[in-house]
């Protein structure tokens, strides 16, 4: 199973590494390397990577690479969701998962590391059952430990772990009940330089965080559930429920959590929120080019597009670029020839325009093609595959529980071809 795990900065320094089985040489993320140098930008980089002896298998998240090592072959995805549950219990664990917050809790991550998996298979990776073992910092515990030899490992056996509900602890009590639920929708979409869709998917998460008493039996139902392909659950859902009723039915784990998630494939269903016109000319005389972009909501249902963004990787002969933006404000770095026009918030009344020269190197050719544009942008309170919430119902309890939903619509991978 996994071998290694070897966790990389931005800028590709190893700064955390953790063997369960034989010491393996730090040269083998070589290969990795390579192949970052390789991808234009770090989640481009591929996920599985085959070696002369070990399989390469990693995950970028939050500007860290968690980079696990295999001898013998394995279901990439079984490796792939275990490294996101090692980057969510870091989460969990320290608020943030950064360098210097793993670095600043270095004790509890090998602790954690230890009981998740063993001898390089997973163990424990549920959030409740890790933390009646490992208790999660503060600055009390962090004092008596330091003047007591201590450690924040605990000295029974967690309740959960027991139990036929490993993923919620016994005996929970909470002076203020609440159970809210966070929609959040990511679109990936390919746009042709006329605006028409040529690729659109949703990918979709609910993720919840729950604070209720007692043993709480819950019930979510949507109003379209059938919208939905290829949802995935956490182990909590009563998959059969689904199947037959189409209703979210489990006893949740304590605290946050993600329920489940899903993808909306066809492309019928993916509303493009907003609409881009964009003209870039590169002169065949002069070493100069024209661009002009400007920006509008489309099927935004009433809503305010959020956060707007849009980054261009322009040709290596463009040198500068003096360009003038009705809003927002723009930068271009001639190192890495990146322009990136931050827009912020979308006015339908007025449209933001950027337009202006560009500066290309002397006697260069004239660029083959256009750069294409990426988007990134955010809408509140809007689901836009159309997903919606019906009601919650708790059983097993008899207090009413603070109930919540929010919607989120954001850019995955997002890009206008010019």
């Amino acid at each position: 199973m996994i071998h290694s795990l070897f966790l990389i900065n931005h800028s590709g320094d190893i700064f955390l590494e953790k063997h369960w089985k034989s010491v393996i040489s730090r040269s083998v993320c070589d290969y990795f390397f390579e192949a970052k140098e390789k991808a234009v930008e770090p989640e481009n980089v591929p996920p599985v990577l085959q070696t002369p002896h070990h399989y390469l298998i990693s995950i970028y998240r939050d500007k860290l690479f968690f980079l696990s090592v295999i001898q013998t072959e394995v279901p990439p995805l079984f490796v792939i969701e275990f490294l996101h549950r090692v980057a969510e219990m870091f989460q969990d664990y320290f608020g943030e998962c950064s360098e210097v917050v793993i670095k600043d809790n270095v004790v509890i991550v090998y602790e954690l590391l230890e009981e998740m998996l063993d001898n390089g298979f997973p163990l424990a990776t549920e959030s409740n059952v890790l933390k009646e073992m490992i208790r999660p910092p503060n600055i009390l515990r962090s004092v008596v430990n330091s003047l007591t030899g201590s450690s924040n490992v605990g000295q029974t056996l967690p309740t959960g772990q027991l139990s036929t509900i490993p993923w919620r602890r016994a005996g929970v009590k909470y002076t203020n009940n609440e159970a809210y639920f966070d929609v959040i929708e990511e679109i990936d979409a390919i746009l042709d330089k006329s605006g028409t869709t040529l690729f659109a998917e949703i990918q979709g998460v609910v993720e919840a965080c729950i604070k209720l008493s007692g043993m709480p039996d819950l019930t979510l139902s949507f109003m379209n559930p059938r919208l939905l392909d290829d949802v995935s659950f956490h182990p909590c859902v009563r998959y059969k429920r689904w199947e037959s009723e189409r209703v979210l039915s489990f006893i949740p784990p304590d605290g946050n959590f993600t329920l489940m998630t899903y993808h909306v494939s066809a492309q019928n269903l993916v509303a493009i929120p907003v609409y881009v016109k964009q003209s870039i000319n590169f002169f065949e005389s002069g070493s100069c080019g024209r661009l002009e972009l400007t920006v509008g909501p489309k099927q935004t249902m009433g809503k305010t597009v959020e956060g707007m963004m849009i980054t261009v990787h322009m040709p290596k002969a463009v040198l500068s670029a003096n360009l003038t933006a009705t809003q927002g404000s723009y930068t271009y770095d001639p190192t890495t020839k990146v322009l990136v026009w931050d827009i912020g918030k979308l006015n339908p009344q007025k449209l933001p325009n950027l337009r202006g020269s560009l500066s290309l190197q002397a006697g260069a050719p004239k660029p083959e093609e256009n750069p294409s544009l990426n988007i990134d942008l955010k809408i509140q309170q809007l689901a836009i595959s159309g997903l919606k919430v019906n009601r919650l119902d708790m059983y097993g309890e008899k207090y009413k529980p603070f109930k919540g939903v929010k919607y989120l619509t954001k850019a995955g991978k997002f890009q206008v071809r010019t």
